[in-house]
Parts: C-alpha cells; sequence; structure tokens
C-alpha cells in the first residue's frame, strides 16, 4: 500500500469520525451557552445546573440522529472493505 493511500483513508477515517461527532458536540455547545448565559444573567453559579441539560441534550441528539449516524458509518465501512478488496487483488 502506497504512502498516497494511507494518507487518504486516514483523512477519509478523521472526516468521518468528525463528521459522526459534530451534531452531539454541537448540541452540547449551544445548551451550555444558553445555560452559561442564563447562569450569568441570574447569578446562579450551580456547576451541576449545565452537566444536566448538556447530557440530555447529547442523549436526544443521539437519539435523533441514530440513522445518519449508522447510514454514514455504514457507507465509511463500505468504502474502507472495497480498499481493502483493491488491495488484495
Amino acid at each position: 500500500m502506497a504512502m498516497e493511500q494511507v494518507i487518504e483513508i486516514s483523512r477519509d477515517l478523521l472526516y468521518t469520525a468528525l463528521l459522526l461527532a459534530l451534531p452531539t458536540l454541537a448540541a452540547s455547545l449551544v445548551v451550555g451557552l444558553l445555560i452559561s448565559i442564563l447562569q450569568t444573567i441570574t447569578s446562579i453559579q450551580e456547576q451541576t445546573l449545565t452537566f444536566v441539560p448538556r447530557l440530555l441534550a447529547a442523549g436526544l441528539v443521539l437519539i435523533v440522529a441514530m440513522p445518519w449516524t449508522m447510514q454514514t458509518a455504514i457507507h465509511f465501512t463500505m468504502r474502507m472493505l472495497e480498499r481493502a478488496a483493491e488491495v488484495g487483488r
């Protein structure tokens, strides 16, 4: 396997991992930002107040995005299996 192929596979792997993690991370970021703004406005500085809503939002996004996530992961797996078959020839 040539170095260019290894780099291309690595790039595809990292891009797919980022793509799969992005919805959950974005939801957690948005909820955390909203809770931080609410804490600043109300002067409530309770650390556990940010944890539960972010956890719930991340879980909800994981459930809602599951079909898309599975489809993306399956396409990635198929691409890698096709590349493995090409190398074996």
